[in-house]
Parts: C-alpha cells; structure tokens; sequence
C-alpha cells in the first residue's frame, strides 16, 4: 500500500485503512524511518520498503536519526532506484524476502586530552572518523579528522592554557550519530557542566567548497532533521567567533541551518553550547555564493558527496588549509578564554542536563 503523500510520515497521509499483510512503500524524504514505520503500523502495515528518490546514492542521511534501530518494530527495507522501479511497475500482488542477517559491529570512540589547563571549562573538539559503505569518506570525514588531530599535534599534551582541551573522534557517526550520542549518554550532569562547549568540524575539503559555520544565532530556516527548539547560551558567540576567522581568512561566511544529523545534536540537548564549520556537501551552490567564493554555481559544494569518488584527489586542499587553520584558531581561542562577548557561560551558570536513551 502506498500513502497518498509519498513520504508517509504521519498515518493521515494513508487515503484509507490497507489489506490485511500489506507491506507499506514510501519513499526516503520529509522524515525518519521511525515515523514512517510508526505512521504505516498504524494503518495495518505489517512492513515498510523506503524507495530512494532519484538521484540519490544510498538513503538520504535525514532518514536515520540517532538510536533508531532499537525503534524498529516491523521488518523495513531500503531499496535504490532499480528496486523502486521494479515496485512502481508490479502489476499484481508482491511478496516481500528479505535475505539479511543482524550483525553487530563494535565501534569505538578515540579520546585524548591535554593534561593542563581548568578540568571544569573543558574545550571539547570533535570529528567523526567513519565513512558510509559507498565511498572512502576522504571530504568525509577524514578532512576534519586531520584538521582535529594537527590541532591537537600542534598544541601537544601540556600547552600553557587556561583551559583543558579534549579532542574526540567519534565512531559510527554515520549510522545514527551513535558514537557521539553513547558518549553524551554516559555522562553525569557534573560532567556534563564540566563542559564549557563542543566544537565540530566535518566535511573541510569540498572541491566546489562554501564556507559555513553552524548557526548557533539561528537566524537561518531550519535544517534537516528538524532544528532545535533551544540552542543553549554561548553558541551564538561561537558562530560568531568563527565567522570572524573566516572574514579575516577571506571568505564571507554562510550559515549551515542546525540540524539533529550532526555530532553536535547530543550536546545540544544535553545544553552544551555548539559550534563548528564545513564546506558543503550535497547542498547546491547558488549564484551568489559562486560570486563569493569562486567555483560552479548550480553544482553540489561536494558532488562526491557519499560515492566511492570521495577520495583524496578530489579534495579540495586550499579549502582545507583555511578550515583547518580555523579549527587550530577556534581551539586556541577558547582554549584560553571562555569569557568576553563571545564567550560561553562560566561554570557556576551552567545548568546542563543529562540526555536519556
């Protein structure tokens, strides 16, 4: 059965109640793979198939949100374009087989902090080390994972600071953000206000590359995943700490509208202020943006975004240099301060809370 608005995202979309067994079939936009299957249970189905919609590689990101699996509670299925055809033309009845085995991966976290600076304002930087199955993930993400480690080379195990800096790179990032969120999962709330913010860094080496930072103002539409009802204090003076690095860097800075899909999402509910910067990557670059920072208009920041081509030769390495010396700058800056205009709140004002699976 198919709802009469392709995502199927609510039971409304359905026209009516489906046969007895049916298998629901919509297709991978407007929201998670949880709604969609609560929203077709709720009209009989009995299993789902999510159809890509054309042009994509894969599932689009947005589809998964974090601890989704544990969620699942009928048999789903996603299937590309060549799968979706063979639905749309069935004639008769389908049955649906799935051949497939559950296998559990161990994925790990890696940690590392300097051994001075304030344990209770701790700086905490972050970079997701996975790829998805299509491609290497080179842009993504092991640009940002470079960037993140020379910082942390550079700055060495015992800077002069007056903050504590802790670089993380996460594991299983693109399969639900699970390595950030069992982290933030596993923290009390005065660890949590130990935190002073997070910082993250993904995708620096577009090779049709904008210059965003996070939009921590939220003065941009909503993004993918649904925006945050409440971005905690702080994140508006971390954007603009980090547009500031990228004016005097050359580039005019854009905002990348905040979303539930980033490593960020799970100190954000927790109320740890957020920041970070990226190139782009399946987004188009407009005409405007073009004349800003060169490159083709009308082409994706990364058309190599999530395919085998995201390999080395196709990072854009002037890009890279400027991002990455904004994650040494952003790093440093806070590193020594967390107070002045754009700054994040002092310990004693912090009111974080722990996130729950």
């Amino acid at each position: 059965m198919r709802p009469a608005k392709a995502a199927g995202c609510a039971a409304s979309d359905y026209p009516g109640a489906g046969p007895k067994g049916a298998i629901a079939v919509v297709d991978d936009s407007g929201c998670t793979v949880v709604d969609k299957q609560k929203a077709a249970a709720a009209k009989g189905a009995v299993a789902l198939v999510v159809t890509s919609e054309p042009g994509h590689q894969g599932a689009s990101p947005k589809l998964f949100n974090p601890g989704y699996y544990d969620q699942l509670t009928m048999p789903v299925a996603v299937v590309g374009a060549e799968g979706a055809g063979a639905l749309r033309d069935a004639a008769g009845p389908v049955r649906l087989t799935l051949d497939t085995a559950t296998v559990k991966i161990t994925s790990r976290n890696v940690l590392a902090q300097t051994k001075t600076g304030s344990p209770h304002d701790v700086v905490v930087v972050g970079a997701h080390l996975d790829s998805v199955p299509q491609g290497p993930g080179i842009n993504d993400n092991a640009t940002g994972v470079a960037a993140v480690l020379e910082t942390a080379l550079q700055l060495g195990p015992s800077p002069r600071l007056a903050n504590m800096v802790r670089f993380a790179f996460w594991g299983a990032e693109e399969s639900g953000l699970n390595g950030s969120l069992d982290y933030v999962l596993g923290m009390g709330r005065d660890e949590l206000n130990d935190v002073a913010l997070y910082l993250n860094f993904d995708t620096l080496g577009s090779p049709n590359a904008g210059f965003f930072t996070d939009d921590g103002d939220q003065s941009a539409p909503a993004g993918p995943g649904g925006a945050p009802q409440n971005v905690p204090t702080g994140s508006a003076g971390i954007e603009r700490t980090l547009a500031g690095y990228l004016n005097l860097a050359g580039k005019r800075p854009f905002d990348l509208p905040l979303s539930t899909q980033s490593d960020y999402s799970p100190f954000l509910v927790a109320g740890v202020p957020i920041g970070g910067m990226t190139t782009g990557s399946s987004q188009t670059k407009t005409a405007v943006q073009a004349r800003l920072w060169g490159g083709q208009a009308g082409v994706a920041f990364d058309p190599n975004y999530h395919s085998a081509r995201d390999t080395l030769d196709h990072v854009n390495r002037d890009a890279l240099a400027i991002m990455g010396s904004g994650v040494a700058f952003a790093v440093g800056t806070y590193a020594q301060s967390i107070d002045g205009v754009n700054g994040v709140p002092a310990h004693d004002q912090r009111h974080r809370k722990q996130v729950r699976p």
